[in-house]
């Protein structure tokens, strides 16, 4: 690691201070460091005056970043050292037209022309700018048959192509194609006034509005030396917390529904939306968006609310104890929860799978641990026990982080008594940010590892910003879940993680 330099979770240093090392140099670092138990948590490209760098941010127990400088191509990490650099090489040959060479399947990610205006690297699989107008993957055999679902769903949800090659029932292959609504935030921040940012941090996973936008947030903060009162960062943490238990919750409900056991489904969306308005009685949305701004919050918790919050607490953790009982003692859901979609811990470590669907195979990383933010280096970690990479242990870790999530809560409500009446909101206003400086910040959503690295110029404007939803590292998972199962267990698969479509079509 002597060619890597630490850094700390949103703290703000000196690009200059970046490794900028010879490209043999840094794919012999990067390899080293992930063939030991090393992840990645960004690899992106960027240009540089009449040049182009690749920078990556890796973490074990600590972070780490190191950067280079490379021409139209450069050698692949994916195929000759791990499978944790294939969509990231991907994105980058998309968004710059930079060739990973030796990438062993590079195909599009969003199907958008590069940045840079100049011709992609993708030949004749790149037509129209239509997502899905490239030769899938076919498995060969006069017993193979193919099924395509999506992009267009039956129900209200995002558009996402799913392609199965089956024997009979059984999935040998299943290809996930994503892309369909791409946004262009990335491109777009850069050139957006300071004001508008927290509110697009806000849209970029819609379930995930606290998560993102505190990584926004955080990351301002960071460039502009802006202090945050303990009171708003304990508001901060409960706000993140909730938005974890709601989600967990609602997609309880929904395996529940998967397998036909209604009495839970009906029970766990009920309570879903209570912990929605919980976080519509912190800011008055129920998503959480205008509460988390740059410097702190814009919305005080008072003793009404404190009072609210508490009584609900209160009455609905006996519920959710009862009704995960009642869905989790039900031999007809085990039969279909346990065995079903099975990731192994080396295939997970291989993936670099983070985030509830890490844990329950095996991977204790939890980023309010190991890079904690906010309150969470006081508070207690949580421990998981069903680990078998199943969807059974992706629900277990589920209902054991929601119980976790509501302790939390209450030791931070006890918390912020102390400085109720001391804390000030605050206004969204614009910030002088360090010029030629470089901040990573790191969360753990719901989903797990969310993470925004920010890149300014001389003049200390935001030159790059680059954002990572765990689903980025997760989708690969789900196609995983898959080998070797039967079709109709997909659905049971999907929700099992329920991965974002928008915060992975950036």
């Amino acid at each position: 690691m002597d060619n890597l330099l630490e850094i700390q979770n949103g703290i703000a240093i000196s690009r200059a201070s970046v490794p900028q090392v010879p490209s043999d140099v840094f794919f012999k670092s990067l390899s080293e460091f992930v063939k030991n138990e090393g992840y990645i948590v960004q690899f992106f490209a960027y240009q540089e005056e009449r040049s182009y760098r690749l920078l990556a941010v890796v973490r074990n127990t600590r972070l780490f970043v190191i950067g280079t400088e490379v021409g139209k191509t450069f050698r692949s990490l994916t195929g000759a050292v791990s499978e944790k650099f294939h969509l990231f090489e991907r994105e980058i040959a998309e968004q710059f037209g930079l060739k990973p060479d030796g990438h062993p399947w590079l195909k599009m990610v969003r199907y958008h022309k590069n940045y840079t205006g100049e011709k992609d690297v993708f030949g004749n699989h790149y037509q129209d700018d239509i997502p899905g107008n490239y030769p899938y993957f076919t498995v060969e055999g006069e017993s193979i048959h193919e099924v395509a679902v999506g992009p267009v769903h039956a129900g209200i949800i995002e558009p996402g192509h799913f392609r199965f090659q089956c024997a009979g029932e059984e999935v040998l292959h299943l290809e996930i194609q994503l892309g369909y609504q791409h946004r262009g935030i990335e491109k777009m921040l850069p050139d957006l006034p300071q004001k508008r940012l927290p509110i697009i941090g806000e849209s970029i996973a819609g379930d995930t509005s606290i998560g993102h936008n505190l990584c926004l947030c955080q990351a301002l903060e960071a460039l502009a030396d802006i202090p945050v009162d303990r009171g708003a960062s304990i508001i901060r943490t409960i706000a993140l917390e909730l938005e974890r238990i709601a989600n967990h919750i609602g997609d309880l409900g929904a395996l529940s529904g998967d397998v036909a056991f209604n009495p839970p489904a009906a029970y766990f969306g009920r309570i879903r939306g209570d912990f929605l308005n919980l976080l519509q009685v912190l800011c008055g949305n129920r998503f959480g968006k205008s509460l988390v701004r740059p410097g702190g919050v814009t919305q005080v918790i008072g003793e009404e609310q404190l009072r609210i919050i508490r009584e609900k607490l209160t009455e609905i953790t006996p519920e959710i104890e009862h009704v995960c009982d009642l869905l989790f003692t039900a031999h007809t859901v085990q039969a279909r929860f346990e065995h079903t979609g099975t990731v192994t811990e080396a295939m997970a470590k291989d993936l670099g799978l983070v985030g509830f669907a890490g844990r329950a195979c095996g991977i204790a990383y939890d980023a309010r641990i190991s890079f904690p933010t906010e309150c969470y280096a006081e508070l207690p970690g949580n421990s998981n026990h069903v680990t078998n990479g199943d969807v059974n242990s992706r629900a277990t870790v589920r209902r054991e982080e929601v119980m976790h999530s509501l302790k939390l809560i209450g030791l931070l409500l006890d918390k912020y008594e102390v400085f109720m009446d001391s804390l000030i909101a605050v206004q969204m206003r614009d910030h002088d940010l360090k010029p030629d400086a470089f901040v990573v910040t790191i969360n753990e959503g719901w989903r797990g590892e969310i993470s925004h690295c920010l890149l300014t110029d001389g003049k200390g404007k935001l030159q790059r910003y680059k954002i990572k939803d765990p689903s980025f590292h997760n989708w690969t998972g789900l196609a995983m879940s898959l080998r070797n199962q039967e079709i109709s267990d997909f659905p049971l698969c999907n929700k099992s993680y329920n991965l974002s479509y928008c915060g992975f079509d950036l």
